[in-house]
């Protein structure tokens, strides 16, 4: 659906976003999101999926503080999955009615970006049902320092392999400052989104993602909204979705407490309100749990039913598999969750 067909935003600076996540109420503030969410989607109509987030390696050297997940190079409990045991994985998935897949893992210092489109192009040819979304672009960018490539000739090297997507995943809270307290060692913000227009004009499809919850200031988290609507206006609305998870402290080196659950939804509504050029913004069951349906109301309008990650259940999140009870909590709400298929990779429409 075109959002050209629904009456325009109007578009909010971060002077009212700020005033509204400090002054407005919880009902006027759900009411505003509601009536945005309204140009794209029914009020009690959202969308969901089944996938996995397969981890290929939980080798990575960028130190970050706030992952639980990392092993360094020849650690113990360093692992690389080959293609047999990601296969294994996905059966899984298939038998729990799956039908997408994210490979996600770490910076790992061998692993060259030829290594990944291999890996991937075996994989994906055993499950042809499947739609995979290979690698975040924070990993992306990783592997082609490793492999001394552009990120033109990257995006291309991966699209000549048979990718299709490489996910929003890693950017956290998109602002240098942020980046230099917990991951100074992974990137500055204008080189990720160097990366991710190198993506998109390779004609692959690629995500908006954001984790709040850390230490950042309402500032850092504006910056990292404002800096993405730009980004969005200037790629022509090329990312269908923006989906927000909140920070697992567990085992972190960073450590603090999970903010709650009304503080997510109020976050989602200004997310909602500033993303005026996202269709789909996404609530996060991987670390909300049933509560996650909570933020339909606060201008959600899709989320997915995860089968397993690991990065976030070694931090902390639980995963279920009893997805008719995590329908129901949305039906409870007053809201028919609806199956959906993979978003579909839009097309350049506006110069980059």
């Amino acid at each position: 659906m075109n959002p050209a067909a629904f009456p325009p935003a109007r578009r909010i600076g971060r002077t009212e976003a700020a005033e509204l996540w400090h002054n407005a109420d919880d009902a006027e503030l759900q009411r505003l999101a509601a009536e945005a969410r309204a140009r794209f989607h029914r009020p009690d109509k959202a969308t969901w999926l089944t996938m996995a987030i397969v981890n290929t390696t939980n080798v990575c050297v960028a130190r970050c503080d706030y992952c639980a997940f990392y092993v360094l190079p020849n650690k113990p409990g360093a692992y690389a999955l080959d293609a047999d045991a990601i296969s294994a994985r996905l059966d899984a998935l298939v038998a729990l009615g799956g039908t997408l897949v994210g490979f996600n893992g770490g910076f790992h210092p061998k692993m060259r970006l030829i290594d990944y489109a291999r890996l991937f192009q075996t994989v994906r040819s055993r499950f042809p049902t499947l739609e995979f979304f290979e690698l975040t672009v924070a990993e992306f960018m990783y592997s082609c320092k490793v492999s001394r490539l552009s990120y033109a000739d990257g995006a291309a090297l991966l699209r000549d392999h048979g990718t299709r997507w490489v996910t929003g995943g890693g950017a956290e809270v998109l602002t240098d400052s942020f980046r230099m307290r917990h991951s100074p060692l992974k990137y500055t913000v204008d080189d990720y989104y160097d990366a991710q227009r190198a993506i998109l004009l390779a004609g692959l499809g690629s995500t908006a993602t954001m984790v709040i919850g850390f230490d950042e200031t309402l500032d850092e988290r504006l910056d990292h909204l404002e800096r993405l609507r730009d980004f969005q206006d200037e790629v022509g609305g090329l990312l269908p979705s923006f989906l927000c998870w909140t920070y697992k402290p567990t085992a972190t080196e960073l450590g603090g407490d999970e903010i709650d659950a009304r503080s997510y939804n109020r976050w989602l509504a200004i997310c909602r309100l500033y993303l005026d050029n996202f269709r789909h913004i996404r609530t996060s069951v991987l670390t909300r749990n049933a509560t996650a349906m909570e933020a339909l109301r606060w201008g959600a309008d899709d989320f997915d039913l995860p089968t397993e990650d690991e990065v976030t259940q070694k931090a902390g999140a639980t995963v279920s598999h009893d997805f008719e009870a995590l329908l129901d909590a949305a039906r409870a709400l007053g809201i028919t969750p609806q199956r959906r298929d993979p978003f579909s990779i839009p097309r350049l429409t506006a110069p980059a």
